[in-house]
């Protein structure tokens, strides 16, 4: 019995302590929690938000660049995809270091994701969410200035042939 006194006692402790370092840490968790009303938390947490003013026609120009005429086989050989897109960059830099590659690297990006993709997959929505987002990506890690913010398909049309 006298060797295992010791055991106990340490036991005994280290359940106290822990037990007291839950209360604690929960208590401390919990304190914000209860004191406020939901829809007080609500209005709190947009007060400091504020709505981007849309750019204007000319802002747009300024920082958007076109890739027209591009034409690719889909995943799915007897289909043809043409499609032309707009790049909108968060940047007037950004729009001038697009423009020189465009032809030479994003281009490739382009005819790449979309000969990855099936007429099934690029013919509804969901697919073309999924185009743009996957162009956003692969063209943001071509980009030493700026970054590419929005792709928007200006034309698109899936041919037989």
């Amino acid at each position: 019995m006298k060797k295992l006194l010791p055991w106990l006692v340490s036991l005994l402790l280290a359940i106290t302590l822990i037990a007291i370092a839950g209360i604690y840490f929960w208590s401390t968790l919990d304190k914000d929690d209860n004191n406020a009303d939901p829809d007080q938390k609500a209005r709190e947490s947009v007060e400091q938000v504020q709505a981007e003013p849309p750019m204007s026609a000319d802002e747009m120009l300024k920082v958007t660049s076109e890739l027209t005429d591009i034409k690719t086989n889909l995943s799915d050989l007897d289909h043809v995809a043409m499609i032309d897109l707009a790049f909108t960059l968060d940047s007037e830099d950004a729009k001038k270091e697009f423009d020189k590659i465009k032809t030479i690297k994003i281009q490739p990006i382009v005819i790449r994701a979309l000969s990855a993709m099936s007429p099934d997959e690029i013919s509804n929505e969901k697919g073309k969410d999924q185009l743009t987002a996957s162009l956003i990506n692969s063209v943001n890690a071509v980009l030493s200035e700026g970054k590419l913010t929005k792709v928007d398909i200006t034309n698109f049309m899936i041919a037989l042939i």
